[in-house]
């Protein structure tokens, strides 16, 4: 038997009848456009009965297209102003969502979920980099998720999607890339939302890879704070603080008078290999 799809007010007169309006201290930025939203909600794949988290939901535009998708949505919300039309959604989609008031940082995402789970949000520019470090980072690996579809500002999803070379190459796309496959998904133009942030937004889709053995990841960590953190001068000076580093560009072959976004990600892993076996 088919599933009925609920008829919803358009979110514009949702966001009106509560007396919404996007908080700049939140970094919000309301969607409203729901064929976007659709398109988005499809990025990670069929969602059908699966368990998805989005992190600030808002008045719920996002939300309710991954539950159109069938999604069972947990949704972390600091903004007490949106539980009310989060709880709407909740009376049309019976069972399928889980509004969580709270700090996403404060939140650990395995102790909401018993089985792998999605990440699809759109989220607050103010908090959006260290969340997806967050997810990124520790030893256990693959880790609990098993995709992030996220949407981030233009230049920050260029970083985290860039090659070696690129202008946007640096920390984030080595810590997104060494152990992930991560893509630039779609952009999304500024009109789209409201109010209209200054900047263009994108949406980037990473999905775990098999971790290179014998890598501590707080030891890439480390590495790559060090080069990036001076990248302007040549590796041999901006790593010499870290112990054990310029012996491991020699070791490793790696001319020590290059810089930071001339590395590849795979030599910025063997130097912390090197590194977390030494």
């Amino acid at each position: 038997m088919d599933r009925i799809t609920p008829t919803l007010p358009p979110i514009r007169e949702v966001i009106a009848r509560h007396g919404l309006s996007a908080s700049k201290a939140l970094g919000q930025n309301f969607l409203l456009d729901e064929q976007l939203l659709d398109r988005i909600a499809a990025i990670p794949g069929p969602l059908q009965g699966k368990p998805v988290l989005e992190v600030g939901p808002g008045p719920g535009g996002l939300t309710r297209a991954l539950l159109r998708a069938g999604a069972r949505v947990t949704a972390i919300e600091m903004d007490p102003r949106c539980l009310p039309a989060l709880a709407e959604l909740d009376e049309a989609f019976p069972g399928q969502l889980r509004v969580i008031q709270g700090d996403a940082l404060a939140i650990d995402p395995a102790t909401l979920f018993e089985e792998p789970y999605v990440v699809v949000a759109n989220l607050p520019y103010n908090v959006g980099t260290a969340l997806f470090t967050g997810w990124l980072s520790g030893q256990e690996w693959p880790p609990r998720w098993a995709s992030l579809t996220l949407m981030f500002q233009l230049e920050v999803a260029q970083r985290i999607t860039a090659a070696a070379g690129d202008s946007a190459y640096g920390r984030l796309a080595v810590l997104a890339q060494w152990r992930s496959a991560a893509k630039l998904a779609m952009k999304v133009h500024r009109s789209a939302f409201t109010p209209p942030p200054k900047v263009m937004s994108a949406i980037v889709h990473v999905t775990p890879a098999e971790m290179p053995g014998g890598v501590s990841a707080r030891m890439l960590e480390r590495v790559t704070e060090a080069a990036f953190g001076q990248r302007r001068k040549m590796l041999r000076q901006s790593l010499k603080a870290l112990p054990g580093a310029v012996d491991a560009l020699d070791a490793l072959g790696i001319d020590p008078v290059r810089r930071a976004e001339t590395l590849s990600v795979a030599e910025f892993v063997a130097i912390a290999r090197v590194l977390s076996n030494g």
